[in-house]
């Protein structure tokens, strides 16, 4: 990457910067290969942030099915990673995991289930087999406790397991059906496809490990318990705390995790250097990621200690008060640019976390350097997110998103101290602990949005002209501009 007229001597927002076409000879988006190089797998450049309210087993499942990858928060038990991490890998790569009922459930049964799937609908089954389709406009003005067998549709099209895509596309095209459950030879429900999904399918290439099993990764703090020791640390306390930080990372490797991810808000500290030596000498047959930081000092001490990648971004995320509280931090696309350059030249990468608001973001973050591109909050929003969906007063649909470092957070990563120790830290937060994340009726679901985002992707490195990420960071040409020239840039609508 260089920019358009000279190094700027100030650091820069992603609202402060565009990109300048090129000549180019990529003749086709599709021609665009968006698979990253930083031994995660992925096939798009999109990560989930490991944030409680955003990354879930459903969020991981359709994420992983499109080419991304979800990081599972470190707040979790490590019990239920492991469960959630199996149930991942168990999920097919083409059709989605249904919900289902039976024929004798209840109307009201059903409409708190729904919200759980962007295509809105659920299976009806009868012995394992599906008998009907229900979506919420069958359940309008129908009386709460009536029986599904009494409101369902029996119009069943029925697709088999090993179906192509594209020829269920058509088939669903032909007879005008939006979406059918999919079975196995004996009949029984094993999945169910829309006609977007199939779609989809043909578009987009999964991320899987070599067992062709959907990936998936989870994080881990700088803290914990009594543990493997061993670990060479600065002080009794940091050894004690890389010794729970090795157990729990050992447990993560055993259950499966794609990638490994030691995370904390301050990552250039003593405890992070301990911790990741012990994670280290684990000898992970994994990537094992650490942050955040903002310089290329912290990326050269984060690598020295074992790191193959760098999270970076302090401050930009949509929750986190952490800039208006100390002050610390730095503008995220001069943060990723430097960063990312320290981590090439010592053979690594860096994954750009936080201040994703557009498409355009995220091309510009790999443009800088970014092999990865973490997004949190602008996929709390979404039908995959963990939370239920709630209705405000005017019946819009949100969910309540939190920051990992506010009082919300803190309450749950502490659960097991005594109170005085609770307290305490509970006085030191640093993000929001309830926002409203309202569900866009046009992108309601994650797909919806990474639609969006590898459609930006794909034009900016036609524009460039550049067939690959790699081509991408090498010929983008980037320049400063004005609030007004970025103002120039917004449609009327937002329309992306």
């Amino acid at each position: 990457m260089r920019f358009l007229s000279g190094t700027p001597s100030w650091d820069l927002t992603y609202d402060d910067v565009f990109m300048v076409p090129a000549r180019s000879g990529v003749e086709s988006r599709l021609a665009v290969d968006l698979s990253t190089a930083d031994g995660t797998g992925s096939t798009i450049p999109v990560l989930v942030a490991n944030m409680t309210a955003v990354a879930g087993r459903r969020m991981a499942e359709t994420v992983a099915r499109r080419g991304g990858l979800a990081i599972l928060p470190q707040d979790i038990p490590i019990d239920v990673v492991t469960e959630v991490v199996s149930w991942v890998k168990r999920r097919h790569l083409v059709h989605d995991t249904p919900i289902t009922l039976a024929p004798t459930d209840t109307v009201s049964e059903a409409l708190a289930l729904l919200p759980k799937r962007a295509h809105g609908a659920l299976v009806v089954v009868d012995d394992g087999r599906p008998v009907g389709i229900l979506t919420e406009g069958d359940c309008a003005g129908v009386d709460r406790f009536a029986q599904l067998r009494t409101v369902m549709s029996r119009e069943l099209l029925t697709l088999p397991v090993e179906i192509d895509a594209e020829e269920a596309f058509n088939r669903l095209t032909a007879v005008h059906h939006r979406l059918a459950p999919v079975v196995d030879a004996g009949g029984a429900l094993v999945g169910i496809l829309t006609r977007t999904g199939a779609l989809r399918a043909t578009l987009y290439r999964p991320a899987v490990d070599a067992d062709q099993r959907l990936r998936v990764g989870a994080a881990i703090g700088i803290t914990g318990g009594t543990g493997s020791a061993g670990v060479v640390a600065r002080n009794a306390g940091a050894a004690l705390n890389a010794g729970g930080v090795a157990g729990r990372a050992d447990k993560l490797l055993a259950a499966g995790v794609d990638v490994l991810v030691v995370d904390t808000a301050h990552g250039h500290q003593e405890r992070m250097i301990a911790a990741l030596a012990a994670v280290r000498a684990l000898r992970p047959s994994v990537p094992v990621a650490a942050g955040n930081v903002v310089t290329a000092a912290g990326v050269r001490d984060l690598v020295e200690a074992g790191a193959d990648i760098v999270k970076v971004g302090v401050g930009p995320g949509a929750m986190c008060t952490t800039r208006m509280m100390t002050g610390m931090g730095r503008p995220q696309f001069s943060a990723v640019l430097e960063c990312a350059a320290q981590a090439r030249a010592m053979g690594r990468q860096v994954w750009a976390d936080g201040g994703i608001r557009h498409p355009r973001d995220v091309a510009l973050a790999l443009a800088a350097g970014a092999s990865n591109v973490m997004i949190g909050s602008w996929l709390a929003g979404t039908h995959e997110s963990p939370g239920d969906p709630l209705r405000d007063h005017e019946g819009r649909l949100y969910k309540e998103s939190f920051g990992m470092a506010s009082a919300r957070a803190v309450s749950r990563r502490t659960a097991d101290d005594s109170p005085y120790e609770r307290a305490r830290k509970a006085l030191f937060e640093e993000g929001i602990s309830t926002s409203r994340m309202y569900l866009d009726p046009r992108r309601p679901g994650v797909e919806d949005i990474l639609d969006a985002i590898v459609a930006g992707v794909r034009s900016a490195c036609t524009y460039a002209g550049a067939a690959n990420l790699a081509e991408f960071h090498e010929r983008a040409v980037v320049g400063v501009q004005s609030g007004s020239g970025y103002a120039e840039g917004k449609p009327l609508e937002r329309s992306w």
